[in-house]
């Protein structure tokens, strides 16, 4: 894991994106496509918006898949990550080689995590592009987050500082209104990544920062497995990394 910090997140952004295009590029040179997985939240306008505006990337050898997705709110809602990875990523580089969407509507969400595992049995994962959350969490995978299943896509229950995070970024208008339930890649599906790329800005992030780099892994600190991946780049601003006490970090 390297760790990289930033004056602010436009700066992160830019830098983020920046990377992610060249690990993208090469392996469309090398395997002739690209397997990704996305992110969504307010952490991924910046990269996200620098990333879609590349002239270098051939979208069209692009296999898309994201992280997770709300059980019961439909693609049209405005918190629905269908919705945004339709608006900020597929609408803005069509057509794309391949999209595999988290269908959160499904009468059977433990069918649909089998369906897609199954489009992720055959192939490998180049790049994932993730977040830290308030609590920890990577991707929906709130503490104490199961470490040990093999299930590339699971069902799980959202915490209430989760849940408290999606209101609080203005998808929701009351907590009520937060999906209880939802299906996330799992922890062990996102570490067999060759590569991720983790983009974590704002001081209301800086507490889970700290717990998840500098405290030992565990599951009540999700995203410290990602101490455990040597392809891992967590790219920072000035704010998240406010409460850091170690002095490794590249700072840029």
């Amino acid at each position: 894991m390297n760790i990289r910090i930033y004056k602010n997140r436009e700066e992160l952004g830019k830098e983020a994106a920046s990377d992610a295009a060249g690990i993208i590029e090469n392996a469309i040179r090398v395997n002739g496509r690209v397997i990704l997985v996305f992110a969504t939240g307010t952490s991924q306008f910046e990269m996200l918006k620098y990333l879609v505006g590349k002239p270098g990337i051939d979208w069209t050898k692009v296999v898309l898949f994201h992280l997770d997705e709300y059980i019961g709110i439909p693609a049209d809602h405005p918190a629905s990550f269908r919705r945004y990875i339709q608006d900020r990523i597929i609408d803005k580089v069509r057509p794309l080689k391949k999209v595999y969407l988290i269908d959160g509507e499904s009468s059977d969400p433990n069918e649909e995590c089998q369906r897609l595992g199954k489009s992720l049995s055959s192939v490998s994962v180049d790049l994932v592009l993730a977040g830290i959350g308030e609590n920890g969490h990577l991707a929906f995978n709130d503490p104490p987050a199961d470490f040990t299943t093999e299930e590339p896509f699971i069902l799980v229950t959202l915490d209430r500082i989760c849940r408290q995070q999606q209101l609080g970024e203005g998808w929701f208008k009351t907590l009520k209104e937060v999906p209880e339930k939802a299906i996330t890649m799992s922890i062990s599906q996102i570490m067999k990544s060759r590569r991720i790329i983790c983009v974590v800005p704002d001081k209301r992030k800086a507490s889970a920062v700290k717990n998840c780099l500098e405290r030992e892994v565990s599951n009540q600190y999700p995203a410290s497995v990602l101490q455990e991946h040597s392809g891992c780049t967590i790219y920072l601003d000035h704010d998240s990394a406010s409460m850091l006490t170690q002095k490794k970090q590249k700072i840029n």
